[in-house]
């Protein structure tokens, strides 16, 4: 058996992000109760209904779930164009801000440098925001030790991130080491880092109705106890393992709806926000690494004199 297919039974059996610890108590409920309706239908307890009553909960059931799930992705990928977003922002900023601003003196290196990791302390503060975690280590040696206190006691960090980015900029506009369209440019990209920001609070604070879920568990139980009624005359001792089937697929479904419509958090289904950020770590301390093709300072100074 070749790798590829060997992967595909990995997969197939796979427990760590599926859905199969969450749906099989209520998938082995429904299979034990219709095992006993059809010990009660064997002892002429129980009757039979025919399978053609449940041609109209079928439909209404299956475009139920259809709408849970596609609402769910959606909400899912949408998240995921933001942070996508995000990352080419903050490459884009960082590029341009390491490139733009002008070094005329030993300190202006270091306030770019640390400007830029203020870009990934932002992308790191959207992440702890969205998962309503408080301000960690993890931003602790991308600013001064006064920022990072002065984080911890803020509603919106990465907001604040946004606005001290922002100053830098401003600070830097005054001082001559950019010129206006620059500034303009750069005010922009920070502007779409604060409105992705917002989009992924949209997503995260904006749940399915709460009617529309208590319906849709309600007409899924109903419609899995009813099951049973409805095979035993045609199915005998096999209905409880059918049921059990049915069940598990249709639970499952909805299963995987709730797992992916809140995508920032750690379970296995959502997006990867860790490795995201790491990634934006790696990229700026690359760029940080490598020389910007400008004048240093002393050639500048030696120009200006001259």
């Amino acid at each position: 058996m070749d790798k590829k297919k060997w992967q595909w039974f990995q997969v197939t059996f796979q427990l760590k992000g599926s859905v199969i610890p969450a749906v099989l108590p209520r998938t082995l409920i429904c299979g034990g109760f219709g095992l006993i309706i059809s010990v009660l239908y064997h002892f002429k307890l129980a009757v039979s209904l025919p399978i053609l009553a449940s041609l109209i909960p079928n439909i209404v059931l299956g475009l139920l779930l259809v709408f849970r799930t596609n609402t769910a992705y959606e909400r899912f990928w949408e998240g995921r164009k933001c942070w996508g977003s995000i990352v080419n922002t903050v490459r884009n900023l960082a590029r341009q801000i390491w490139v733009s601003v002008d070094e005329n003196e030993p300190k202006d290196r270091e306030s770019k440098i640390a400007a830029l990791r203020l870009l990934v302390a932002f992308s790191v503060a959207t992440k702890l925001h969205l998962r309503s975690e408080p301000v960690n280590s993890e931003l602790e040696d991308l600013m001064s030790e006064s920022r990072y206190f002065k984080l911890k006691t803020m509603n919106n960090p990465p907001l604040e991130v946004a606005f001290w980015i922002g100053d830098y900029l401003q600070e830097q506009h005054g001082r001559n080491r950019l010129n206006v369209y620059q500034m303009n440019s750069l005010q922009n990209l920070i502007n779409l880092l604060v409105d992705n920001l917002g989009a992924c609070e949209r997503i995260l604070k904006t749940p399915i109705p709460m009617a529309y879920v208590i319906h849709l568990k309600q007409l899924l139980l109903i419609y899995c106890l009813s099951l049973p009624f409805q095979m035993v005359g045609q199915l005998h001792w096999w209905t409880g393992l059918t049921v059990a089937l049915i069940s598990f697929t249709l639970f499952g479904i909805e299963e995987i709806g709730i797992e992916i419509e809140n995508p920032f958090g750690h379970d296995a289904n959502d997006l990867p926000l860790d490795a995201i950020c790491a990634t934006m770590r790696r990229n700026i301390e690359d760029l940080i690494s490598l020389a910007p093709s400008v004048r240093d300072w002393k050639t500048t100074r030696i120009d200006k004199a001259v």
